[in-house]
C-alpha cells in the first residue's frame, strides 16, 4: 500500500466476518476505502479495472448480508473479483495480481474457500451456483448459491439454459444481474428502489404465495387470468417478465451503488422462502474513477497506470499487434471482395475486427458472448456464398467445438477461422491460453490448419484463407506484437500444405510451426556454434502436412525436432504418425517432439512461461543434444535460471 493511501476502516476488515461487525452506516466509508485500495493495487500491477470498480458496493453488500463462504458466491467471468479478494483474506497479496507466483486475475478455488468456483470464461455462474444450491438442498445443509452475472454474459445461451433448469433450487438460488451498461434497465431512481424493496418483502411474497394458492382452488381460467394480470402489472413497473417466464421471481431494477437500497433488498431475499430470485442491479462500469467512467472500454483491462492522472504506462514503440495486422489486412481485402465478412464474439478490439468494422460496418457482426451461434452463423453465411471470417480467441473457440465439427467440417463449408491468442498468454494464465486448437482442429477431416510464424506470414495466411473456397480453413497467431519483419505490400497466396525451408544444414532439422520460429533460429545459431549443422523448416501447415519437405529432411538428417506452441496431439503427433506410416523410422531416426507440457500453466511473464514449458531456444538446444547423447542442462535448471 502506498504511504498516501489512508484506509482506517478497511484496515479492520480481513474477512467478511469482520465486515459483518460494522454498522450499516459505516459501509459507505468502507466502500470508498475499498475502491481506493483497488485503484492503487491495479495501478501497481495492471489488470482488469472498470468491472471491479463497478461492483465495489455490491461486493460489500453481498458479504455483509449473506453468510459467505457457507453461502457460495460465484462471480461470472471473475475479472470483477478484485474487491472480493481484498475482503476475503488476500489484501496482503493484492499487489501480486497476475504475476508469477501471485494471485490470479480471476477467481480460483485453490486460492481461497471464498472462491467456490473458478471462472474466467463467461456465463457459467448460474449453472455452478445452481449446483451448489441443489447439493445443499439434497444434503439438508444450509447455504445458498449466489451467482453474480453481467458484463455481457447474459448474451450467452448457457445462462438461459441454467435459468430454465433452476426452479427446483427454490430459495437456495439467488442470481444478481449486474447490468453495467444500461442496456436493459430504464433510469433507476427512488421509485424503482421502493418497488424493489416492496416486491422483495416477506409480506408481499407471502401475499403472492397465498393468492396463488387461493386461485388454484378456483377454476383454471380464473387462476390463469389472475396470474396474467399480476405478471402484466409487475412487468410494466419492473421489466422482469422474461425472467418470470424462466421460473425466477424478479426484483429490480435497483441502484447498485446505493447501499441504502441494496442492503434491504438483499436482506429480504435472504430471509425469503420464495425462489429462485433474480435481483436486477444497475451499476456503472468504472464507478468512482473518472477516467474509467468516461472510457469504460479502454479501462476494462489496463497496464500499470498513474492513479492521479489516469495515464497508462507506455511500452516501447514496436511492431504492430497481431490482431491489428489481421484486422487491417482483412479490411483491405474486403475493399475488392464484397463477399468477405467478419464475425466476433464480444471481442471486436481484441481480435482486430473493430478495424474491419470501421471500414465495412455492414459486413461486421458482433454476436455477443455466443461462440456457438457465431460459428453456425458463419456456416450459414458460407453456405450462401459469402466468405466469413470467424475471429475468435483459441480458448473461446473451444466453446463452439461441436458447431465446428457438425455445422462446418462435416458439411465442408468454407468458414475461415482466425484464431487469436494462440499459445501462452502471460498474465492471463491457463484460462486464456490457446493450448489446444491445433489438436482439436487438425484431427477433423476437411479442415486446413495454418500457423503464422510472424506478422508477414499472418498477412499471407489471411489472404490465403480468403481465397480458399474448398472447405474450412483456420490460421492461428499469438497474443501481442509481431517480431518486427516488414509487412508485404501485396499478400501472397500460399500453396495449401506447403512449408518453406528457412535454413539448410545437414545434421539437425528443426520443424517449426507458428511463432516459435524465432526461437528455433536462435537455437540453430547455438547448435551451429557447437559444430552441428542445422536446417530449419517453417512448416506453415499442421494440416495438411508438407510430407515431401518432411520426408526430405527426415532422410537427410540425424535428428529431427518438431516445435509447436500447442498441446500434445498436434504437429508432433501428426509428424510421428506420417513417419511411422511411411516407414521413415525404420532406420533408427531420432525424432523428438517439443510442445506445451501436460499441465495448466499459471500466469507469469511470457519468457518464464516459455522456459517452464521447455519451448525457448535453450530448451530446443538441450533436446537436440540429448537426442545425440550429449550433455544438456536439465529442465529444472533452466526453469530455475529463468525464475532467478
Amino acid at each position: 500500500m502506498t504511504s498516501q493511501l489512508q484506509t482506517p476502516l478497511l484496515d479492520t476488515v480481513n474477512y467478511p466476518r469482520d465486515l459483518r461487525k460494522l454498522a450499516p452506516e459505516q459501509l459507505r466509508q468502507l466502500s470508498d476505502e475499498l475502491r481506493s485500495e483497488m485503484l492503487d493495487a491495479v495501478g501497481t500491477t495492471g489488470g482488469h479495472l472498470g468491472s471491479g470498480l463497478g461492483v465495489v458496493e455490491l461486493t460489500v453488500a453481498l458479504h455483509y448480508v449473506f453468510n459467505t463462504p457457507d453461502d457460495r458466491l460465484v462471480w461470472d467471468v471473475g475479472h470483477q473479483c478484485y474487491p472480493h479478494k481484498i475482503l476475503t483474506g488476500r489484501r496482503d497479496r493484492i499487489r501480486t495480481l497476475r504475476q508469477g507466483g501471485g494471485l490470479s486475475g480471476f477467481t480460483k478455488r485453490a486460492e481461497s474457500e471464498y472462491d467456490p468456483f473458478g471462472a474466467a470464461h463467461s456465463s457459467t455462474s448460474i449453472s455452478a451456483a445452481l449446483g451448489f444450491a441443489v447439493a445443499n438442498k439434497l444434503k439438508k445443509q444450509p447455504g445458498r448459491g449466489i451467482a453474480v452475472i453481467g458484463d455481457g454474459a447474459m448474451s450467452a445461451g448457457m445462462a438461459y439454459e441454467a435459468m430454465n433448469n433452476a426452479e427446483q433450487a427454490g430459495n437456495r438460488l439467488v442470481v444478481i444481474l449486474n447490468d453495467n451498461d444500461m442496456s436493459i434497465a430504464p433510469p433507476v431512481g427512488g421509485l424503482s428502489a421502493y418497488l424493489a424493496r416492496m416486491v422483495s418483502s416477506s409480506e408481499y411474497l407471502g401475499l403472492r404465495s397465498l393468492a396463488s394458492k387461493v386461485t388454484r382452488k378456483l377454476s383454471r381460467r380464473v387462476h390463469q387470468a389472475v396470474g396474467k394480470a399480476e405478471e402484466f402489472t409487475r412487468g410494466m413497473v419492473t421489466g422482469g417478465t422474461l425472467f418470470e417466464e424462466l421460473g425466477f421471481y424478479y426484483v429490480g431494477p435497483i441502484d447498485g451503488h446505493n447501499l441504502d437500497h441494496l442492503i434491504p433488498v438483499l436482506e429480504n431475499v435472504r430471509d425469503s422462502e420464495q425462489g429462485p430470485v433474480l435481483i436486477h442491479v444497475v451499476t456503472t462500469k468504472g464507478k468512482g474513477y473518472a477516467p474509467a467512467e468516461n472510457s469504460a472500454d479502454k479501462y476494462h483491462g489496463v497496464p500499470k497506470f498513474d492513479v492521479v492522472t489516469g495515464e497508462k504506462a507506455k511500452g516501447k514503440p514496436g511492431p504492430p499487434a497481431y490482431q491489428n495486422v489481421f484486422g487491417d489486412t482483412l479490411a483491405k481485402l474486403a475493399e475488392t471482395d464484397d463477399r468477405i465478412c467478419a464475425i466476433t464474439a464480444a471481442m471486436p478490439s481484441g481480435t482486430g475486427v473493430d478495424r474491419f468494422a470501421k471500414a465495412h460496418p455492414d459486413r461486421s457482426f458482433d454476436v455477443g458472448i455466443a461462440e456457438q451461434h457465431g460459428v453456425t452463423f458463419a456456416a450459414g453465411l458460407a453456405a450462401q456464398g459469402m466468405r466469413p471470417f470467424a475471429a475468435i480467441y483459441s480458448t473461446f473457440l473451444q466453446r463452439a467445438y461441436d458447431q465446428v465439427v457438425h455445422d462446418v467440417a462435416i458439411q465442408n463449408l468454407p468458414v475461415r477461422f482466425a484464431i487469436d491468442r494462440a499459445g501462452l498468454v502471460g498474465a492471463d494464465g491457463c484460462t486464456h491460453a490457446g493450448a489446444f486448437d491445433i489438436t482439436y482442429l487438425a484431427t477433423l477431416p476437411n479442415m486446413v490448419v495454418m500457423a503464422a510464424a510472424d506478422e508477414a506470414e499472418l498477412v499471407h495466411m489471411t489472404y490465403t484463407a480468403a481465397e480458399y473456397d474448398e472447405g474450412p480453413i483456420a490460421f492461428r497467431y499469438p497474443r501481442g506484437n509481431g517480431v518486427g519483419v516488414e509487412l508485404p505490400e501485396v499478400p501472397q497466396k500460399l500453396e495449401i500444405g506447403k512449408g518453406r525451408l528457412v535454413r539448410e544444414g545437414s545434421k539437425v532439422a528443426i520443424l517449426s510451426l507458428g511463432a516459435r520460429l524465432a526461437e528455433a533460429e536462435k537455437a540453430a545459431d547455438q547448435l551451429e556454434a557447437k559444430g552441428l549443422s542445422t536446417s530449419i523448416a517453417d512448416l506453415r501447415f499442421a494440416k495438411p502436412l508438407d510430407t515431401d519437405l518432411i520426408e526430405k529432411l527426415v532422410r537427410t538428417h540425424e535428428v529431427v525436432v518438431t516445435v509447436e506452441e500447442g498441446a500434445i496431439g498436434g504437429l508432433g503427433a501428426h509428424v510421428l504418425t506420417f513417419a511411422s506410416d511411411s516407414g521413415l523410422t525404420d532406420n533408427g531416426l531420432k525424432i523428438r517432439t517439443m510442445r506445451l507440457p501436460d499441465i495448466f500453466q499459471d500466469q507469469d511473464s511470457p519468457d518464464k512461461q516459455y522456459a517452464e514449458a521447455g519451448l525457448d531456444a535453450d530448451s530446443i538446444v538441450d533436446t537436440v543434444l540429448s537426442a545425440l547423447g550429449h550433455n544438456a542442462a536439465s529442465s529444472d535448471e533452466r526453469v530455475g535460471e529463468a525464475r532467478a
